[in-house]
């Protein structure tokens, strides 16, 4: 007999067998010894879907519903087709980095940049070593030595003018290579270089000795004597630097003042000399 809103005993009784089998068939459990935990190494299995716990329930449950059948509603979602998940892998990490390739060939030589500008210059480099001795040269031309020279004097007095006058001479001591003329009273170089010059007179008392040693037109030096009661010899001396055809002569005043230099006739009171000393070529 039944009461209208309360369920029978037999319902109740068949709600508590179904409870009961459920505990001892869990669906949701997976039928693994504790062996094959180990051998799978832990490895966690994903979630069974719907449909394949449907599948497991049709072999180990007469009231498991089989694949396709069954109730279904029309606002429950489709079902999907089972994922096959990849199962988990190691992925090695390898640092590229470390990895180098063979040297590759030299590639062709690029063009030449723009010339820069010069730099400051560096400071002096240390002296180096001796170096070994060389070879003889061969022979030189033969050392040429010039000579110039000449002495001359005069014996007959000279009394001044209105005009000047060269001091020409009658006596010859040295005129080598005839540089000294005997006609004009002049030396003509001939050799470019230093020369000395000395000249030698003997003054007459009472009278003024008044000369010049020239060179060209030009005075060099002077030889004067002023007048008095006795003769006496006076001389002057000097070096000049000649050049070719360069002349050297002695002049006496001209006769504003009364000038003379004095001698007899018989012996040599005045004298002229020059010599190179040395040659312009020699360096």
């Amino acid at each position: 007999m039944l009461i209208h809103g309360t369920p029978s005993l037999a319902v109740c009784l068949s709600v508590l067998v179904l409870s009961c089998a459920g505990m001892v068939h869990d669906p949701y459990r997976t039928h693994h010894s504790q062996p094959d935990l180990e051998q799978s190494e832990y490895k966690e299995e994903p979630y069974a879907s719907e449909p394949q716990l449907k599948e497991y329930h049709k072999g180990t449950s007469s009231w498991a519903e089989p694949k396709g059948l069954g109730c279904q509603r029309c606002c429950d979602p489709e079902e999907e087709a089972p994922q096959n998940d990849p199962p988990y892998r190691v992925v090695p990490q390898i640092n590229i980095t470390i990895l180098k390739g063979e040297k590759g060939d030299c590639g062709q030589r690029g063009p030449y940049g723009r010339v820069g500008k010069n730099g400051n210059p560096g400071p002096r480099g240390p002296t180096g070593l001796k170096g070994s001795k060389g070879t003889i040269g061969l022979p030189g031309d033969p050392c040429k030595t010039y000579y110039s020279a000449f002495s001359v004097g005069r014996k007959k007095a000279l009394h001044s003018n209105e005009y000047y006058q060269t001091l020409v001479f009658d006596t010859e001591f040295v005129n080598l290579y005839n540089h000294f003329n005997m006609f004009t009273g002049k030396f003509y170089c001939y050799v470019p270089g230093v020369y000395y010059f000395s000249l030698n007179v003997h003054t007459w008392n009472q009278k003024e000795t008044y000369m010049h040693i020239m060179k060209n037109e030009k005075e060099m030096v002077i030889l004067y004597a002023q007048p008095s009661d006795r003769s006496i010899m006076q001389s002057q001396s000097l070096m000049l630097e000649l050049e070719q055809n360069d002349e050297v002569w002695v002049r006496l005043f001209k006769g504003e003042r009364e000038n003379a230099i004095f001698s007899d006739d018989f012996d040599t009171y005045v004298t002229f000399s020059g010599h190179l000393i040395k040659a312009k070529s020699e360096g």
